[in-house]
């Protein structure tokens, strides 16, 4: 740093950087505050500043304009005038400092949001893998108000032209909504930029129901294969339509094979209310023969860990495609017990009972009908019809 007369002569032919040093100030004698930074990679050159104390009494440099802008004159008339706002108890650098006191997207997400919904959201772990797949590299850095609504909105298409299915695209836009609102809500943000951000149309209403011949296949594997524990598993989600997730979970406290009911608690239930799951006699010849009643807390235990299971995926892999059903699903047990419920007669409020779902849309949406239990209903109508004719038929000989 270097106390000198400012004058615009100097400005014009010595602003120079003395050698090995990347940046030095030419301060004016004047004391108003006012000074020249130049850098190594810019002589001839510089920048003007104003050093002025804030209300806390820290040192602040309020940027004017680069000297090859504007002349010393209007640095000196602009110091005078940011002088006086000063004096009035402004601060120059006020907005500057609250945009920077705004935190980050990867703040929010790992010191707010995280422990929020660790307490309150089952799924966390999917909200903390789609943040660190793909959310993190392209907003993590990003203050909250430098993120807007047209880079959610590319954001969003990138995902879909990336190849992910437009189900997935839009649960990463339902995060970050959801992570933005709760900001707002905090008041760390006036309004969240994703608030009208469309979502792509799901067809995610994947249908793959079994028939008798397939159905028989599986059972067959069911029956004789070597993995007792998780075919087992399986025969019981079939039995009961329940999550496997709540299979997993569940514990004999919970059954009462006396009265035929498992209690499926709230804290295992996804409508977090207690659940009474009937147990039929498939499901009750499961629960016999599993050898951990009395033995262990859990029903389903893996027997190399004597551990509940956790992932069941490769084993299930394997069985299906024993049955030759490469493409069924576990979660496809629960459609295919709400399937045979339907078309055995239930009606959808039981089916909505037994599945523990809170909208009859969705039931709805489970609740596939056989060809066969349709062509039967429209059979009975037929004939309903049928006898009418005959009867009017028959009315008509008589009148005759």
């Amino acid at each position: 740093m270097a106390i000198v007369k400012l004058t615009q002569q100097f400005i014009d032919n010595q602003l120079i950087c003395p050698a090995g040093v990347l940046r030095t100030e030419f301060v004016s004698d004047e004391r108003t505050g006012l000074y020249v930074e130049v850098r190594s990679a810019s002589n001839g050159y510089g920048t003007y500043y104003l050093r002025y104390k804030d209300s806390n009494g820290k040192s602040c440099h309020q940027k004017i304009g680069r000297t090859v802008d504007i002349s010393l004159t209007d640095a000196r008339r602009k110091v005078k005038e940011l002088k006086v706002e000063i004096g009035l108890g402004a601060d120059p650098r006020a907005e500057e400092k609250a945009s920077k006191a705004v935190i980050t997207f990867d703040t929010l997400f790992n010191d707010h949001y995280l422990p929020y919904v660790k307490q309150r959201k089952r799924s966390w772990d999917r909200d903390e893998e789609l943040y660190r797949l793909r959310i993190k590299d392209v907003f993590g850095a990003k203050r909250l108000n430098q993120v807007s609504r047209l880079q959610i909105q590319t954001f969003h298409s990138a995902l879909l032209d990336s190849g992910l299915a437009a189900a997935t695209a839009n649960h990463h836009i339902k995060l970050i909504r959801h992570m933005l609102n709760l900001a707002v809500e905090w008041e760390m943000l006036d309004k969240n930029p994703a608030s009208r951000i469309h979502m792509f149309a799901e067809d995610n209403k994947v249908e793959r129901y079994m028939d008798d011949s397939q159905l028989a296949r599986l059972l067959e594997v069911l029956r004789s294969d070597s993995s007792r524990s998780v075919c087992l598993i399986a025969m019981f989600l079939l039995a009961t339509g329940c999550r496997l997730n709540e299979a997993l979970s569940a514990t004999w406290s919970q059954v009462d094979k006396d009265k035929r009911v498992w209690r499926i608690p709230a804290s295992n239930s996804k409508s977090k209310r207690m659940r009474p799951v009937p147990l039929n006699d498939t499901a009750l010849d499961v629960l016999n023969q599993l050898t951990t009643e009395g033995v262990y807390t859990h029903l389903f235990i893996n027997k190399k860990t004597k551990k509940p299971y956790v992932n069941i995926a490769k084993v299930w892999e394997r069985l299906r495609s024993e049955a030759e059903l490469p493409h069924l699903r576990l979660h496809d047990l629960r459609h295919q017990a709400a399937s045979n419920l339907i078309n055995s007669g239930s009606s959808l409020y039981i089916v909505q009972q037994i599945l523990g779902h809170s909208d009859p849309s969705v039931t709805q949406r489970y609740s596939h009908l056989s060809m066969k239990t349709l062509n039967d209903a429209s059979d009975n109508a037929s004939a309903i019809t049928q006898r009418a004719m005959k009867n009017e038929s028959l009315e008509v000989t008589v009148e005759g």
